[in-house]
């Protein structure tokens, strides 16, 4: 048998084996975050987030034991120069436990310059809200979320109003909540990390 006739065999086995489609599942799994460290990378910067709120904000404790979910976007990179961008990742826990991974971006218009890093988190308090953003194709922010804030003593304020709102955000920095923030127009999508 000549060479080329015994690689024309080869291939033929090759794919007549499922060895085609096995390399396309290959191949296809390339670049989808399978076998790499960022989900880890995700849920190590969101144990912090939990951390930081519990400590800093005792009145989170509440609001995360009634929300039917949380999600946690740990750190928001904010840059502009005339036309400005965030964006970052973080993860959706349900009980605690990590279920989706999702990216957060959005963009401004305007004048504007600089950049700065923040934080926040969405408690979803009932189930319909949470299913709607679970299932939709791309969330976005509007303009009728709760926002939480802060109290005389610093705390996140936790009232009857803000556990009957279907959304509330918590959006903080190195130096606490972050008043007049707005999240409005971001954009949430689910991510494969």
């Amino acid at each position: 048998m000549t060479t080329d006739l015994m690689n024309l065999v080869t291939r033929r086995r090759f794919l007549a084996s499922g060895g085609a489609a096995a390399s396309l599942a290959t191949l296809a799994a390339c670049g989808n975050g399978i076998g790499n460290s960022n989900g880890a990378t995700i849920d190590a910067r969101v144990n912090a987030e939990v951390q930081y709120l519990h400590q800093h904000f005792p009145g989170t404790d509440e609001l995360t034991r009634k929300a039917v979910g949380v999600l946690y976007m740990p750190l928001i990179t904010q840059g502009a120069f005339m036309v400005g961008g965030a964006y970052g990742r973080g993860a959706l826990r349900i009980n605690g436990v990590t279920v989706d991974y999702y990216a957060a971006t959005q963009a401004s218009f305007g004048l504007q310059i600089g950049a700065q890093q923040y934080a926040h988190a969405l408690f979803f308090m009932t189930q319909p809200a949470l299913e709607d953003f679970r299932s939709s194709n791309g969330w976005t922010a509007g303009a009728n979320l709760t926002y939480a804030l802060s109290d005389k003593a610093g705390n996140a304020g936790v009232s009857t109003t803000t556990e009957m709102a279907p959304v509330v955000a918590l959006v903080f920095g190195q130096a606490g909540l972050i008043a007049g923030a707005s999240l409005q127009g971001t954009k949430y999508t689910r991510i494969i990390p």
